[in-house]
């Protein structure tokens, strides 16, 4: 069976470039929030250009990075072949669609609601294309076990990030300087330059990624990429379905609100920024997934690893609901994270964050369908959620603004993720410890509750103070149920 422990040191050196990105972010909005505030709506235009980045991420990279993984550990394939195979696929298809995508940059600027500013929409462009080539080196690094790499590139990338950011954003505009440093008391900031900066940064990750990139003398196998792409479609399909799950209503929203544009993008703008804060959901999932993905590939033919994947199940559902238990119990200090113009949005914060772990669940039980080549099925529910999604947001946007965004994303993962429990025990049943989970479930949802009245009825700082002792309470019942001190290195020794 995989090493539990093993996956818990990968995860958390992962996890450590998941967590100082989502760190920076959480330095970035509130920079870009005061710089931007929320009636200008420039907020809103970031939260929705990022939206479409992340659908066409999805799109340039068709399914292809579980792909690489599943065949670098199937029998009969050869991986030098299936790596560079995979590499020469991303670039072609990167490269073309950069040239087509700027040949026709003004109507698809218009189609995007940016018919003024064509630009956003060519540097995101060409930023999302070079990120899309870049996951398959990410991922060869993941396939040879090199974390800290992974990591030290990652971490250069956004140390970079935030340097420009302040640089450009607050340090220039404060001393009357344009971008080439000359005096300019006219000078006035520009979204665009948020859109700018991620492109160099970018393109200084493509450069760091040199050795990587010799996979590519390896040459081009016909058959090899045939054979991905039979297995990879009904991934491109899940893929594309799951993203907008999370990002549709980004999208959609200034087409369905029941306002003026200006006014959608600040709606938009509210949501984006509050939302930053339940992000730490997502990187939790994130990190779990770099670690998981490549371990359960890499011993699917263990005897015993249904057992590995139950035990994965439960602990990763305890350490997200007590993430969600932290969050909200200092939700009253973390809201200092965005702008005050964005507080009154931060009743979503709930929501899309339990949206986030049925999204989390529904990864783990993704790799009955992925082991067992029926991938098909992953397209069925995620396409499933997100008619849901649409729907929902149709519906309900224009009466209910953001709200609408944040409850569409619950029913969409939430049906998603029972759909492919009840389905994946019929064709790959494994013995979850659903009790035990429920246990869990049922403490986090009345701490939580306690935390709501009690901020209600309390001043601040009572408030706090009992939030932290109903946060050791679910500790409490982690380290008596399934992490007793004896267990634990160094700490056990004076508990035997």
């Amino acid at each position: 069976m995989p090493n539990l422990k093993s996956l818990a040191k990968d995860t958390a050196i992962y996890g450590l470039s998941s967590i100082v990105a989502r760190f920076i972010n959480y330095l970035l909005v509130p920079i870009q929030t005061a710089r931007f505030a929320a009636s200008g709506g420039e907020y809103g235009v970031i939260t929705n250009v990022y939206a479409y980045v992340s659908i066409l991420i999805i799109l340039l990279t068709f399914g292809m990075e579980t792909t690489f993984f599943r065949f670098m550990n199937r029998d009969g394939e050869q991986p030098e072949k299936v790596y560079s195979t995979t590499l020469r696929m991303l670039a072609t298809t990167s490269l073309l669609s950069i040239v087509l995508v700027l040949l026709l940059l003004q109507p698809i600027a218009s189609l995007a609601g940016y018919a003024d500013h064509p630009e956003y929409v060519g540097v995101m462009y060409v930023t999302v294309a070079i990120d899309a080539f870049t996951c398959i080196p990410f991922a060869y690094l993941r396939y040879r076990h090199k974390p800290l790499k992974y990591a030290l590139l990652k971490i250069v990338n956004i140390v970079l990030n935030i340097t420009l950011n302040l640089l450009y954003l607050i340090i220039l505009p404060a001393l009357r300087l344009n971008p080439f440093g000359i005096y300019d008391e006219q000078f006035t900031l520009d979204v665009a330059f948020v859109f700018y900066i991620n492109l160099t940064c970018t393109v200084v990750s493509l450069l760091l990624l040199w050795r990587e990139l010799r996979g590519f003398r390896f040459g081009f196998d016909t058959a090899v990429c045939r054979r991905m792409l039979s297995y990879t479609w009904p991934l491109f399909i899940m893929g594309v379905a799951g993203q907008l799950n999370q990002a549709a209503s980004q999208i959609l929203f200034p087409y369905l609100f029941d306002g003026s544009l200006q006014e959608a993008r600040e709606q938009l703008g509210i949501y984006g920024a509050c939302i930053k804060i339940a992000m730490i959901m997502v990187m939790i999932t994130q990190a779990f997934r770099l670690a998981y993905e490549p371990l359960v590939f890499g011993h699917y033919k263990d005897n015993d690893n249904r057992e590995y994947y139950a035990k994965a199940m439960k602990f990763y559902l305890i350490f997200t609901l007590l993430a969600f238990l932290t969050v909200m119990g200092y939700i009253d200090l973390l809201k200092f994270i965005i702008g005050e113009s964005y507080w009154e949005g931060l009743r979503v914060v709930p929501i899309v964050m339990a949206a986030e772990i049925m999204f989390g669940i529904f990864f783990n039980l993704s790799f009955w369908y992925k082991l067992t080549d029926r991938t098909i099925w992953g397209a069925y529910f995620s396409g499933i959620g997100a008619v849901l999604l649409v729907i929902v947001d149709v519906l309900f946007i224009p009466g209910y603004s953001y709200m609408a965004c944040a409850w569409a994303g619950f029913v969409a993962y939430g049906v998603s993720m029972l759909l492919s429990y009840f389905i994946g025990q019929h064709y790959y049943p494994v013995r979850y410890p659903l009790g035990q989970m429920g246990v869990y479930t049922l403490a986090a949802l009345l701490l939580f509750a306690a935390m709501a009245f009690g901020r209600n009825v309390l001043p601040l700082w009572a408030s706090l103070v009992v939030n932290s002792v109903l946060i050791l309470l679910f500790v409490a019942l982690i380290v008596r149920r399934d992490l007793p001190l004896s267990s634990l290195p160094v700490i056990g020794k004076k508990f035997k």
